[in-house]
């Protein structure tokens, strides 16, 4: 099994890495690695088949070091299209929409000649597939499958007919999901510096990135915005990432795409930016309800976060506030009387429902909504707490 070896931990984001013990991690099983644009292709934006045949190789090793195929989430599809195409930035919609079509399968024919003989399954997602609790299923399905099948998946967003209203809106976001369906335990982002600085590039000279991460939140002001026109992201989509990933249990590093990297990395030898879990790894069905987006919010007094805390459902009783306006399946936030969000689970009740049982018991639900269906507000199985569980 993958353990990385220690470094030295920074806890509240400071200018230098401090000296700190490092936080035990857990074996590295599953891996998905995400590859930008500019990792892929030359200064000219025009795909390079040797950077990728050089990538492709690391990540093959890393696989073997861990006993598990690890997943790619690759950009490069509108590069690839672009240059087939004769395009030029910048693109209408349509127009970047046609260049992706044309150069996924040109992106992938370069894949699957980086890979081989390792068969290659090709995995196109949007947001509707992620945050639609069927077509999520599905595709956990297909990357089961693909994966007992000795296939490679790689994925990349469906760029050609997604909209602004249903993109993810990069592939470093998408990539957290993707490590959410294949119960990954590391996230590694590849881009094109070695990390995370606590100083903007003019001031860097010798200074070293920072090297474990437990605040996510003030690490965010240090993240500048990409300036490389070959790709969308830049450390702050990699942060967000890291944030989506973390919630899920899962640890995100971040690294240069150098395959010299990715191979430390297969041997044992921390590199770049670690951004640690919180807790351990949520269920495939737990981290699909962190990330959706809440419909309402439940105020709950102390007893019912007690009850949470112990894995317990969510009764009426608990609940003293209801916000927002939501459905029975909807998910919902689940708040302490100080505000503060607990967790978030998926309500029996529709928000009216609610607001009539609050601070009732479940035998009066049959009185108060003519049917008694469940007992719960929020079943144990539907729920998931910050911090796990």
């Amino acid at each position: 099994m993958f353990v990385p070896r220690g470094l030295p931990a920074v806890r509240c984001v400071a200018m230098t890495p401090q000296p700190h013990g490092t936080t035990p991690r857990r074996p590295w099983r599953r891996v998905v690695v995400k590859v930008g644009t500019s990792s892929i292709t030359d200064q000219d934006g025009r795909i390079d088949p040797q950077r990728m045949q050089n990538l492709a190789n690391a990540i093959l090793e890393l696989g073997r070091t861990t006993g598990h195929a690890p997943v790619l989430v690759s950009s490069g599809a509108g590069a690839a299209g672009r240059e087939r195409l004769g395009l030029k930035l910048p693109l209408t919609l349509p127009r970047m929409q046609a260049a992706a079509a044309v150069g996924q399968e040109l992106l992938m024919r370069h894949w699957e000649a980086a890979f081989a003989p390792t068969p290659v399954a090709q995995i196109l997602l949007s947001a509707g597939d992620v945050h639609n609790r069927r077509t999520y299923v599905n595709a956990k399905n297909t990357f089961d499958a693909s994966l007992k099948l000795g296939a490679m998946p790689i994925v990349n967003e469906n760029d050609s007919v997604a909209t602004d209203e249903l993109k993810l809106g990069d592939n470093d976001s998408l990539s957290a999901w993707v490590a959410q369906l294949v119960g990954a335990d590391a996230l590694i982002l590849l881009t094109d510096v070695d990390g995370l600085y606590a100083t903007p590039p003019t001031e860097r000279s010798a200074d070293a990135p920072l090297q474990e991460i437990h605040d996510l939140d003030a690490a965010m002001g240090l993240a500048g915005a990409s300036h490389d026109p070959r790709g969308t992201g830049g450390m702050q989509t990699k942060l967000k990432a890291a944030a989506i990933a973390r919630d899920a249990g899962i640890e995100t590093w971040i690294v240069r795409a150098d395959p010299d990297v990715l191979k430390s990395l297969a041997g044992g030898e921390p590199r770049g930016t670690r951004i640690v879990a919180a807790g351990a790894p949520l269920s495939a069905r737990k981290a699909w309800i962190v990330q959706q987006p809440p419909r309402g919010q439940l105020t709950l007094d102390d007893g019912a976060l007690a009850a949470l805390a112990a894995g317990k459902s969510l009764l009426p009783s608990g609940v003293v506030d209801v916000h927002g306006s939501f459905e029975f399946g909807d998910v919902v936030d689940l708040l302490g009387r100080d505000g503060i969000v607990h967790g978030r689970g998926l309500t029996n009740l529709s928000a009216d429902q609610a607001r009539r049982m609050a601070g009732r018991h479940s035998r009066d639900m049959a009185e108060q909504l003519g049917r008694h269906d469940f007992d719960e507000v929020v079943h144990r199985d539907n729920l998931a707490l910050h911090g796990g569980g």
